[in-house]
């Protein structure tokens, strides 16, 4: 989940690479298995990634405005994404091109600097879902998520923080009842 939310990544300078998109909810930005070819930075609404697994689809992250989201992997190594990209609401987002922003960074000291601690961040974070996956209880997981990211309780629906936790939507909604 991206909360970093570290704004001092400063997509202004990258602005006139950026194409303005307006997209509807439920819409696929990046499928599982194709190559990323876009960055793309949330002015308003909700992404989230996920994974396939035997048919059913579990969210790995969430995203809101001013979070910039790809499959970094994909991205930055042209290898096919082992995640979807999708829009949970309407969005508004800006996207610039693997090409441009690589051109970029690779012209630009700052931006380089900006991007390897933007990557740090994220691995942090991933690391830190990580272990709470493999040491805390769903009901612990739950509780944590509502303390630390009260929008997403609040933005996102229930069958997708159930994903997120590794739970069924009925253990969640047993879950919320207790609370």
């Amino acid at each position: 989940m991206s909360r970093t939310r570290n704004r001092s990544t400063d997509w202004t300078k990258l602005r006139h690479l950026f194409k303005r998109r307006d997209i509807p909810a439920r819409t696929i930005l990046l499928e599982e298995g194709k190559m990323a070819k876009n960055l793309f930075i949330i002015e308003k609404g909700c992404l989230r990634t996920w994974v396939s697994n035997n048919g059913r689809d579990i969210t790995t992250q969430f995203f809101f405005e001013g979070d910039g989201v790809s499959s970094i992997e994909s991205f930055m190594t042209k290898t096919p994404s082992p995640l979807t990209i999708e829009s949970i609401e309407p969005c508004v987002i800006q996207s610039v091109s693997q090409k441009e922003f690589l051109s970029l960074v690779e012209r630009s000291p700052e931006m380089q600097q900006e991007l390897h601690g933007h990557i740090f961040r994220r691995l942090i974070q991933c690391q830190q879902s990580l272990l709470s996956h493999l040491k805390d209880n769903p009901q612990k997981r739950y509780e944590d998520l509502l303390k630390q990211h009260p929008e997403i309780i609040q933005r996102v629906p229930q069958h997708y923080i159930a994903s997120y936790l590794g739970i069924t939507a009925v253990s969640l909604s047993r879950i919320r009842s207790r609370r």
